[in-house]
């Protein structure tokens, strides 16, 4: 099992050498929802009061990179799906948005489209890999399976490298410590008034929290875990 709190540990070091470190998840199923009446506000002595009746303009899904060394959050995207297509779209961007980077260190749990033959002729295409050596998707080689493409998308020689949170163990992706911060600071009192409405409004926090609030997450956690 690859011991991920060790790159978050050693992710300042690895950036004095350009290496970027980046903790990468998605938050699906954002409601945009918006209240029927304005809250009223704190007063001496009251809390304030929120409107429990909403009208709901449908979901967004956010998909998030988190800078282990710098606390910022990077090239977000915001669409309506969750797609293998929108995955690699993703990373795509995150990879070109920082062409001094020397090498990039993706740190993500082990979702299907996280481990996908869209992502394993990616990277092969960027190591100069023939398309032909990978294998088929289900029968054979490097595509056989999600064990051998993930094994392929780990590899520590690659420019690109995925490192995977063990099984059930997603909490180890620091980019859920930021949802909770999204979470508490925006989503839970937050009213949208459409999708393009709650999207622009995550863009603005992202903003602000990279200006204002960002700091790397003193990560405490010594990777020893229990088996059940």
């Amino acid at each position: 099992m690859e011991d991920i709190s060790q790159h978050y540990l050693s992710a300042p070091i690895r950036a004095i050498q350009g290496e970027r470190t980046i903790s990468i998840d998605e938050m699906t199923g954002i409601q945009a929802t918006e209240r029927v009446l304005p809250s009223l506000p704190m007063r001496p002595g009251k809390v304030e009061c929120r409107e429990f009746e909403y009208i709901r303009h449908g979901t967004q899904t956010l998909i998030a990179n988190f800078d282990v060394t710098t606390g910022q959050v990077v090239v977000p995207t915001i669409d309506q799906t969750r797609t293998e297509a929108d995955f690699l779209s993703h990373c795509q961007r995150l990879i070109t948005s920082d062409p001094n980077a020397s090498k990039w260190h993706l740190i993500m749990d082990c979702l299907n489209i996280h481990q996908s033959e869209s992502l394993v002729k990616w990277i092969a295409d960027i190591e100069g890999i023939a398309f032909d050596t990978l294998g088929v998707k289900g029968q054979s080689g490097i595509l056989q399976s999600m064990s051998t493409r993930a094994q392929f998308l780990a590899n520590p020689q690659h420019k690109v490298v995925f490192h995977f949170t063990p099984k059930h163990c997603s909490w180890l992706n620091q980019v859920e410590i930021w949802f909770s911060i999204l979470t508490r600071k925006l989503l839970s009192r937050g009213s949208f008034s459409s999708q393009a409405d709650l999207k622009q409004q995550i863009l603005n926090f992202i903003d602000y929290f990279n200006q204002k609030l960002a700091r790397p997450f003193q990560w405490t956690f010594k990777g020893k875990l229990l088996a059940a």
